[in-house]
């Protein structure tokens, strides 16, 4: 038995998300059933990370433990081709040793958030990004954000239905940057709340609208409690970036 780190690529428009759902596509049981094709075993593939339906991610890291002997390069050719056409690529694999995890060994997450700041909508990048055509305050929203940065009880920008056992999380980064026409918002920690990302840059929108003060980050912050959110941001400008590890 062999495990593999897989490092994978996907467009989340198609999907109900990473991990299998009963109603409806997975990237994880696409992954799975391009395996059983493969190999004709009933593997697993256990995520870094679980994006929401329309998530995308550019280097979700996996792992899979496969007993038929495969080299790398005929793993990910197999899998590229059998995944077709959904919009999934397996970057690169490698063999890790039997104790490493793709979500236990991991010690951090970054996440990319992409706002097309603009008067025109997107064409080519429609599905992308959150496309917000008021000009935004990029001062008062990396004002506001920062007031997110460390550790926290982060009740309001967490889901009702997040499973994580405490609401308190260290907030390594939460970055605003201009990016041509974009805005990139970049959020790092060892890990994150059900809709933490989505619904800190939901508000950073609403400070840079002018809808907030950068203070009422803050101030709903301390407030712990979900009622005081403004609202999440949509899913499909937010990008899984990478999980890091020892």
């Amino acid at each position: 038995m062999t495990r593999w780190k897989l490092t994978i690529e996907y467009d989340g428009g198609p999907f109900m998300g990473w991990q299998r759902q009963d109603h409806g596509p997975s990237v994880q049981q696409t992954l799975e059933e391009a395996i059983h094709r493969m190999t004709g075993e009933l593997a697993t593939v256990h995520g870094a990370g679980r994006t929401d339906a329309g998530v995308h991610a550019l280097a979700m890291s996996a792992h899979v433990d496969i007993a038929k002997v495969l080299t790398e390069h005929r793993l990910r050719e197999g899998l590229n081709a059998l995944v077709r056409p959904n919009p999934i690529s397996v970057l690169e694999v490698k063999t890790v040793a039997d104790h490493w995890h793709a979500r236990f060994s991991c010690i951090g997450r970054r996440y990319l958030y992409r706002l097309l700041n603009r008067r025109a909508p997107a064409a080519l990048d429609a599905g992308k990004v959150w496309h917000l055509a008021a000009p935004l305050d990029m001062a008062a929203m990396a004002e506001g954000a920062a007031f997110l940065v460390g550790r926290h009880d982060f009740t309001t920008f967490r889901s009702a239905q997040c499973q994580s056992d405490s609401p308190v999380k260290t907030l390594d980064r939460l970055d605003v940057a201009k990016i041509g026409d974009e805005i990139h918002v970049t959020a790092a920690a060892r890990s994150f709340l059900h809709h933490q990302v989505r619904s800190m840059v939901g508000c950073l929108a609403m400070v840079g609208r002018g809808q907030w003060r950068a203070e009422q980050m803050r101030e709903a912050l301390e407030a712990r409690d979900r009622s005081a959110l403004g609202f999440n941001a949509p899913p499909h400008g937010l990008y899984f970036v990478e999980a890091v590890y020892p």
